[in-house]
């Protein structure tokens, strides 16, 4: 009897001790969830101080960080002709010695997350994944080059006689290649110890959404097109991703959300902000520029980016934009936000939204003819002649879709759908024998299937 008591008790301490070693046991994961993948997107809860947000974001996503990973590094090495430490160098550098402590803890707490599922990343690896948007407007000004970033995504915010409740509507799709847009497929549903809850679309491995699109529970919604051609980087100013991590996290105010931007401001990824107070139903336009910034506001009206600059100083000084040039992608997509605008006034609501956001009439040529000259963009269907944002036939366009309203920002939701909005499927082995010019990608490139519009809602902070 003895023996039998002493071998229960022996097995009891060794399962207890296998128990703490086990990392899904850490009591940083326990109010952390990964819900289940719903039409392609994987929505992740994540709540505590910085560092505990960040383990169980590395944690719990640790395969998708990986292979985040993959991708990036491997466009960097082809479109930079740089190898991956130069851009961890970079990160380590340029952009960490301006990350300030909340967010310093969190990027180390995202690489002890994965480096607890037994991944070989490090710190600089994850800085250097948060940086990857603004990294090529140092590199740029390494090499003394001017003009050639490539405008990113098509937005639009309404508010007032527009829409059919006179409230706020904001919708947003992402421009990007199909190798690393098929992955930006992760909501974050985040619940900080300090700031405002938030809920937002992104990428694994990144605190910030990157695309920048979402909102806080102090009302706020945002989202943001890039300045097409635009030069400028202020290695001492603070990164992109740092400033649009703490604009979705503690504005309470279109002020507020203008100012945090504004502070120290690198230059980097400089884009033009759409942004909404759903509390006040009042819309803004933040064109952020290094040198010259701009504030448009109104409470009856609407705001469209795609990619377009709008300040005449802003383009004579910071870019090489031709605004004449009506063939050109960002102009075309303006033109065509203009006049859906008008046409729809008064009835702009999120099933609307999602219809714009699958346009695929061409505003230069006057017919629907889908390429990168529309909402819906689809460089891979753009010939010589049309392409201007990428190569012709380029694997790349509209990877992912938002709209939410204020009636659902209340709620903490929005409506994302996966892929092409206007249904067509993206076939990654057709399209690389049909054009082996982009063979490069490999493996990396996957399939990119339309997923159907999905409601998101963030669950509660735990009691």
């Amino acid at each position: 009897m003895y023996r039998t008591l002493l071998f229960s008790a022996l097995l009891l301490a060794l399962a207890l001790a296998l128990a703490s070693r086990d990392p899904s046991s850490d009591p940083r994961l326990s109010k952390a969830s990964r819900i289940a993948e719903r039409n392609g997107w994987i929505q992740v809860h994540l709540e505590g101080s910085p560092a505990e947000i960040g383990f169980q974001h590395g944690f719990l996503l640790a395969d998708e960080i990986e292979d985040t990973f993959k991708v990036i590094s491997a466009e960097f090495a082809h479109d930079e002709k740089r190898d991956w430490a130069f851009f961890r160098s970079t990160a380590r550098d340029i952009f960490w010695p301006h990350v300030e402590e909340e967010y310093r803890a969190e990027l180390n707490g995202i690489a002890e997350g994965v480096k607890a599922r037994g991944s070989k990343l490090d710190l600089w690896d994850i800085v250097a994944l948060n940086s990857w948007l603004e990294v090529t407007y140092y590199t740029k000004q390494l090499n003394h080059r001017t003009g050639g970033t490539a405008g990113r995504c098509s937005a639009f915010v309404a508010t007032g006689s527009y829409t059919a409740d006179g409230r706020v509507v904001i919708g947003h799709n992402n421009w990007t290649t199909y190798a690393d847009g098929e992955r930006w497929n992760i909501v974050f549903d985040i619940v900080p110890a300090s700031g405002y809850h938030i809920l937002m679309d992104g990428m694994a491995g990144l605190i910030h959404s990157g695309d920048d699109f979402g909102m806080n529970s102090a009302g706020i919604l945002i989202t943001e097109t890039t300045i097409s051609e635009f030069s400028g980087f202020d290695p001492n100013g603070v990164p992109e991703f740092v400033r649009a991590r703490k604009a979705m996290q503690y504005a309470a105010s279109i002020d507020d959300f203008a100012r945090i931007m504004k502070e120290g401001n690198n230059g980097g990824y400089a884009n033009n902000w759409l942004v909404a107070d759903r509390n006040t139903n009042e819309i803004a336009d933040l064109e952020l520029g290094l040198k010259n910034v701009n504030l448009n506001r109104t409470r009856d009206g609407f705001f469209v980016g795609s990619n377009f600059p709008i300040n005449p100083q802003l383009i004579r000084e910071e870019t090489t934009f031709k605004v004449d040039d009506s063939g050109n992608s960002a102009n075309a997509r303006h033109s065509r936000w203009l006049a859906l605008m008008e046409e729809n006034r008064g009835k702009i609501d999120v099933a609307a939204g999602q219809r714009f956001l699958a346009d695929h009439y061409d505003a230069f040529a006057k017919k629907v003819q889908p390429s990168e000259r529309t909402l819906c963009g689809h460089a891979d269907l753009s010939p010589r002649g049309i392409a201007d944002w990428l190569e012709p036939y380029a694997p790349a366009g509209a990877v992912q879709n938002k709209v939410t309203s204020a009636a659902q920002a209340v709620k903490m939701s929005f409506t994302a759908a996966l892929g092409h909005a206007c249904g067509r499927d993206f076939h990654s082995a057709a399209h690389l024998a049909r054009y082996p010019e982009y063979g490069w990608y490999g493996r990396i490139l996957h399939d990119m299937d339309a997923r159907p519009w999905t409601e998101f809602q963030a669950k509660q902070a735990t009691p």
